[in-house]
């Protein structure tokens, strides 16, 4: 599986990606500058976290109106999966890819820890290596990660079974509903705060972020088997 990893002018987490496909999953991966209009040749797109454009108006905003936004709304349109992380999360927020808002962090602090996450959707193309309920431990990094939405959209997420991931015990950063990552509709794309790539090998202090990235391309080959 080929996976594109996105690069914008203030991406900082673009390397830990790279490093997590390539040397932990054993998976392709190339660097894609922003300014990149075709994404075809790409099975998987990921958006890493950092500072895309400094951050200067509000976090993402700037970055949603790249070049490659318009190739990355198109794969998730045909069902490929699409997973952004930390600013990639806050990037499909503004581009519409997925529903709702990021406020700054309810203490208005830069967060930086692990934390406990709550597996709350097994059943997804990004969870399936998990089970239900499940309690995984990945890194935060942010200064906005308070996820906002209105009541209709909270409601349809919670029926559509859209909330994957939920911070276990104390809320780090006020998000609605305890809310750490969540998918679009049909399910291809996923949008959240903790950084799994961060948590890929033991070393690292957990491992627990790789199967994340196995789900993906379990989905892939079970969606690519050739039958006679």
């Amino acid at each position: 599986m080929k996976f594109a990893v996105i690069v914008f002018p203030g991406s900082n987490c673009d390397i830990d990606m790279y490093h997590a496909i390539k040397d932990e999953l054993g998976e392709e991966a190339e660097y894609v500058w922003h300014d990149t209009e075709d994404l075809s040749g790409y099975d998987g797109i990921l958006l890493p976290g950092g500072f895309s454009y400094g951050d200067y108006l509000r976090s993402g905003s700037i970055a949603r109106f790249s070049n490659v936004m318009k190739e990355v709304v198109k794969a998730a349109e045909e069902g490929k999966p699409v997973l952004g992380v930390c600013n990639g999360f806050q990037i499909l927020l503004e581009a519409g890819l997925l529903p709702g808002a990021m406020l700054r962090n309810k203490e208005l602090k830069f967060m930086c820890r692990t934390v406990g996450l709550v597996v709350e959707n097994p059943d997804t193309m990004f969870t399936s290596a998990y089970s239900k309920n499940q309690v995984i431990q990945i890194p935060i990094a942010h200064g906005e990660g308070n996820y906002y939405c209105d009541d209709t959209v909270f409601n349809d997420l919670k029926a559509n079974n859209q909330i994957v991931f939920t911070y276990e015990g104390l809320n780090p950063n006020g998000s609605l509903g305890n809310i750490a990552g969540i998918t679009n509709a049909k399910g291809n794309v996923l949008g959240m705060m903790p950084h799994p790539e961060r948590a890929v090998d033991a070393l690292l202090g957990s491992a627990d972020g790789l199967n994340l990235f196995q789900s993906i391309v379990k989905h892939w080959r079970d969606s690519n088997v050739i039958t006679a």
